[in-house]
């Protein structure tokens, strides 16, 4: 097995060694149930569809991914067990890469649970299908563009408190930058360049049922910037 893939596997089984992560995914669930059914007014409006659950993901994993991301490198270096961590004979990307794998499949789990969701829709009514799939690779794609925001900043500090708000912040700036408010307090020409950017704009593009190359390479794009900032992180600390 690759170094990757062990890292990977290890840090996953870590997560549910501890209480916290079965918090995390039970606040997660909770609140996309209570926003499906009540604050959308499911039984109310009588459509078949996930739009309002989809629409609130960007919001909830602002706040339920740099909580998982937090702790990833910030609490090893705070323990020292990063370094330790640094002295085997792996490559600063396999180790890198390994834990972006795990907190992917973390979030994948606490993403699918939301299935049940999908089966009552179905069962009382006929939504898009097409919508849904979308719905669901888009939700995964940003949940894994916020991973790889929250991991480098991780990397960068030992305070996982400090981790937590500045991938928010951070999260919460690439996704809103090309809203129609903020595109309008700009110059014309930086408009489209600014909209490209947009974390938020390419997220509802695959929202509207329709999986565009364009937005998935952005998604990608996103993910290895920010996963290569990282290992320079790593490598930075390797030699000091």
């Amino acid at each position: 097995m690759s170094p990757t893939l062990s890292i990977a596997k290890k840090e996953f089984r870590a997560y549910f060694q501890s209480p916290i992560a079965y918090v995390f995914i039970t606040l997660f669930l909770v609140l996309s149930v209570w926003i499906f059914f009540f604050l959308s007014n499911f039984f109310l409006v009588g459509q078949s569809t996930l739009r309002t659950l989809f629409d609130w993901i960007p919001i909830t994993f602002l706040i339920f991914v740099p909580a998982v991301t937090m702790r990833t490198w910030a609490e090893e270096q705070k323990l020292g067990t990063a370094e330790i961590l640094l002295t085997f004979p792996v490559r600063d990307w396999e180790v890198v890469l390994g834990k972006f794998l795990a907190g992917l499949a973390f979030l994948s789990v606490a993403i699918l649970l939301t299935l049940p969701l999908t089966a009552t829709v179905a069962w009382l009514g006929n939504p898009d299908n097409g919508a849904v799939i979308a719905g669901y690779v888009g939700s995964i794609l940003l949940g894994a563009a916020y991973l790889s925001i929250g991991l480098w900043v991780s990397s960068m500090t030992q305070n996982q408190i400090v981790a937590f708000l500045i991938s928010l912040v951070l999260c919460f700036i690439l996704f809103i930058v090309g809203i129609p408010t903020t595109l309008s307090s700009l110059p014309d020409w930086l408009v489209p360049f600014v909209s490209r950017l947009s974390l938020g704009a390419h997220y509802d593009s695959i929202g509207r049922g329709v999986i565009d190359s364009r937005d998935v390479l952005y998604f990608l794009s996103i993910i290895v910037f920010f996963l290569f900032l990282n290992v320079q992180s790593i490598a930075s600390r390797r030699w000091s």
